[in-house]
């Protein structure tokens, strides 16, 4: 039987669920991308040494009732890499594919998490106060719906802005965002840029009020950025995290084409890097080397949550899927453990974040479903029942 040739990735397939696991590694030649510089030389970075387990025979007990291997686990989500740290030690660490060590993979959603540490230094150096208000720093969005809504509320995605995140619907607002930066095809009238499209958002309810998961709200942190900055988010997200992480590889973010960044998720990093960032949340702000990245204030607020941030979450729409949950700084806390903190992004991208056991995962995958009811749950079981080894 004669093999298929593989098919050619274009804008206008990238997207469909048997091209993920070729088009999430390929995103430079796609699109446009802004770099975000590693450190110099390159490699250079803080020690870490590697003493690998094997960790496949571990049960992981589901969150229906039943159990599964991790060899199982990974098999069945789709997995592209993932990668176990605990302290400065890498346990696990595994390629499929066209994958290797310096492969840099889309974050999806995870580059979320990745901009709100940017907002943090900027928030530490005095730069950004996250009680006043969006148009304070981007006077454009003054007649916008974010017009009263604090640098707070976005972070916590508690704004009132109208935004669907229906990703199979083609007529919600976060395929409208794909549109404006060029992920997809615009459709005839349709904004042609990011900061266009957030201008005409509206508000339909009270800022402050519940979580709503919305990636417009990431975008208009990344804007916010570069306004408090006065430079590129590449430039600066290089400056004052990527390199002082001891990046070993460049990152990258995709543009528009006025050459804005996709904030929300388009950032795209290798799979060390990524457990670098980890570890630097777990250890409060510190890289590896002891370099100060963030406050240590702003890293156990993402743990603490504010004083109503559980009660926003229960009142969203999550609360029956994540009882207890909370979301806060562009972090997900999935249950009423505070101890682990999760990077999430569609599709199946996962950074773990345990500072009580020391743990860091990181899951790079190509699912065909943007939230897979089954994938998501199992893999941080997965994480889960890993460090509860360490505990």
């Amino acid at each position: 039987m004669t093999e298929t040739a593989p098919r050619t990735i274009t804008v206008q397939n990238w997207q469909d669920p048997g091209n993920l696991g070729q088009s999430f590694l390929q995103m430079d030649r796609l699109f446009p991308v802004s770099v975000i510089r590693a450190a110099t030389p390159p490699g250079a970075g803080p020690l870490v040494s590697r003493r690998l387990h094997s960790f496949y025979h571990l049960d992981v007990p589901l969150p229906d009732g039943s159990r599964m291997k991790v060899s199982e686990v990974l098999s069945r989500t789709n997995t592209d890499a993932w990668m176990l740290l605990r302290r400065n030690e890498i346990l696990a660490e595994e390629y499929s594919g066209d994958m290797d060590s310096g492969t840099r993979h889309l974050l999806m959603s995870v580059s979320k998490s990745v901009v709100s540490a940017v907002v943090g230094v900027l928030v530490g150096k005095g730069a950004i106060d996250v009680e006043k208000t969006v148009e304070h720093y981007i006077p454009e969005l003054g007649n916008s719906g974010y017009q009263g809504a604090r640098v707070r509320d976005v972070l916590d995605m508690r704004s009132g802005i109208k935004f669907s995140e229906e990703y199979l619907d083609r007529g919600s607002e976060v395929r409208r965002l794909d549109e404006a930066v060029g992920w997809s095809t615009p459709r005839e009238g349709g904004q042609t840029t990011l900061k266009s499209f957030l201008a005409t958002l509206r508000q339909h309810r009270e800022h402050g009020s519940y979580f709503e998961y919305r990636s417009c709200e990431t975008d208009v942190l990344g804007w916010l950025c570069e306004a408090a900055s006065g430079r590129t988010f590449a430039s600066l997200a290089s400056e004052v995290l990527w390199a002082p992480l001891g990046a070993r590889h460049d990152a990258f973010i995709t543009v528009d084409s006025a050459g804005t960044g996709m904030f929300d998720g388009g950032i795209c990093a290798t799979l060390g890097d990524m457990a670098l960032f980890g570890a630097m949340i777990r250890d409060g702000g510190l890289a590896l080397d002891g370099a100060r990245i963030l406050d240590a204030a702003w890293v156990e607020d993402i743990f603490q949550g504010g004083t109503d941030s559980a009660e926003a979450f229960a009142a969203g729409p999550y609360s029956d899927t994540m009882p207890g949950g909370q979301y806060r700084s562009q972090f997900w806390f999935l249950s009423e453990d505070r101890d682990t903190a999760f990077c999430l992004g569609i599709h199946g991208q996962m950074v773990y974040i345990n500072p009580r056991t020391g743990v860091v995962g990181v899951k790079f995958s190509s699912q065909a479903l943007p939230v897979d009811p089954f994938a998501g749950p199992a893999a941080a079981a997965m994480f889960d029942a890993i460090s509860a080894t360490f505990a």
